[in-house]
């Protein structure tokens, strides 16, 4: 760490490294603005507008038009004018941003559960993950990008429109990771047909009955997390799992959102914030039960 911290200092990075600068040969670090590029609109305010980019197409503010022409060849952080005057800063929307904005059919997986979940299952660059199901595609695109460029999503769903929904947010927004996805229209209570996992994520309504089938399609020591609304169905979840005495590190949690109000003197929560929104839980596979007469399994 210190030996990066010099290089940091001294300006010279080793190219193994230089994905830790603001390099724009890396993905995610674009130079300017393009048509088809979604953009994301602030203005003073602090409202937000997100817009795919079209030579011909405006953004029509009640403080007048924002000419996507004007933002088209412009550098992220850019200050563009209405015709009316009004000031907007354009930048390329986070993942955040787009999730909470993008088509959906059904609740997502909130961002915050989200990124919990990616800490807790331990999800990361270069891993096999199955997710079931798919709904909106919110937390496939969370997944995508823990994943990584040599990684792997393989999402189960059973509803068509679904799919199609999951695959459209999916190129819309993390286009040059869609060819690590694979779909697949199927009932994961009826079993798996992949295997090699490294981790498998459920949000479904009665996660427990695809335990089952995880021996032999995940690997020792990967994780299992299930996402669920009832702290029942969350509890039911866990029962399984300890009846299974198959995994270790048995754990669910609940996060909540507080955002904080700091203007001046005026140092405060936030009068409205994320509450509940669903339960994480997860376990770790291990590679044979638990013996009956053994010492307590840890949690």
């Amino acid at each position: 760490m210190d030996e990066l911290r010099d290089a940091l200092r001294q300006g010279s990075l080793s190219p193994e490294r230089r994905h830790l600068t603001h390099n724009p040969g890396v993905a995610g670090n674009p130079g300017t603005f393009a048509p088809g590029e979604l953009v994301l609109l602030l203005d003073p305010d602090g409202k937000r507008f997100l817009v795919r980019l079209a030579e011909q197409d405006a953004l029509h503010h009640h403080r007048g038009a924002v000419r996507h022409a004007d933002i088209i060849g412009r550098a992220e952080g850019a200050l563009v004018r209405s015709s009316q005057g009004r000031v907007f800063a354009a930048v390329r929307p986070r993942l955040v941003d787009y999730v909470l904005e993008m088509p959906r059919k059904s609740g997502i997986v909130y961002p915050k559960d989200a990124a919990h979940l990616l800490g807790w299952a331990d999800i990361a660059p270069g891993q096999r993950v199955l997710e079931s199901g798919v709904g909106s595609g919110a937390l496939t695109l969370a997944l995508l990008r823990a994943v990584g460029e040599r990684g792997h999503v393989v999402g189960y769903e059973l509803r068509s429109d679904f799919i199609d929904l999951t695959l459209g947010n999916v190129h819309a927004f993390g286009g040059a990771l869609a060819g690590n996805l694979l779909v697949r229209e199927r009932d994961i209570y009826a079993g798996l047909v992949d295997g090699d996992l490294d981790r498998v994520v459920l949000d479904l309504p009665e996660p427990w009955r695809v335990l089952p089938h995880l021996p032999g399609a995940l690997c020792p020591g990967g994780w299992v997390a299930a996402y669920t609304p009832s702290i029942i169905q969350a509890s039911q979840f866990i029962e399984a799992v300890r009846a299974d005495r198959r995994y270790v590190q048995v754990e669910t949690h609940e996060v909540l959102l507080r955002g904080w109000h700091l203007q001046g003197l005026a140092v405060r929560p936030e009068h409205e914030m994320v509450g509940h929104t669903g339960f994480v839980s997860v376990a770790r596979l291990i590679a044979e039960p638990w013996e009956p007469g053994k010492p307590r399994r840890p949690t």
